[in-house]
């Protein structure tokens, strides 16, 4: 069953709260740790998710006519804006902003997609397993298999395969099996290289 909205947001307020709490102690270098994000490091991600989380619709949309409705300018001012000198006032702020229910105009999905997928995009490279609420999970991967990549979603990379997660009753598509955990499959159609048969 699909969580509500006040359940679905409990549970980014949670992932926001253990991803603070998985890199409060990290070595100052680490934070120059490449992320499984092309050209941005895990502090970088980490300066996004804080942009995420302080942008309201109306702050989006004129956001997005400032940078000519180009989503990568977007996000790159994004993260200049919010990537502190010192990665620990970046923690605090995410820490501040943990609990806010500020969103751009999208499906409150996209919510659980930027938490999960931007978590382990953070979490990966450094080393970092967490255990992410399943159900929640296949809501997001769900979502991204509907929605196109030019939307940030990713149905077009499951086309021709068939998705089968490991860890829960979940199957999408036919052709070539892909199997893999759900979190690695919302990894994989999210255009992260985690799994092969899906295009990154």
């Amino acid at each position: 069953m699909r969580a509500t909205t006040s359940e679905t947001w409990r549970i980014v307020h949670d992932e926001r709260l253990r991803l603070v709490d998985d890199l409060a102690h990290m070595r100052d270098e680490a934070w120059q740790t490449p992320s499984l994000c092309p050209g941005w490091t895990v502090h970088d991600v980490l300066a996004h998710l804080v942009d995420s989380a302080t942008t309201t619709r109306i702050g989006f949309v004129r956001r997005m006519i400032a940078a000519g409705f180009d989503f990568d300018c977007d996000n790159a001012r994004g993260v200049e804006r919010n990537r502190s000198a010192d990665p620990a006032d970046t923690l605090d702020a995410m820490r501040r902003a943990a609990s806010l229910t500020c969103t751009p105009p999208a499906a409150l999905a996209t919510r659980l997609v930027e938490a999960f997928v931007h978590g382990e995009d953070i979490r990966r490279p450094l080393g970092i397993a967490q255990r992410y609420p399943q159900q929640a999970v296949v809501d997001a991967l769900t979502y991204q298999l509907k929605t196109s990549v030019t939307m940030g979603g990713g149905r077009q990379r499951a086309d021709g395969v068939r998705l089968i997660a490991t860890d829960v009753d979940f199957t999408h598509g036919s052709g070539a099996e892909v199997r893999g955990r759900a979190i690695d499959l919302l990894l994989a159609v999210s255009g992260r290289a985690v799994l092969p048969n899906i295009p990154s």
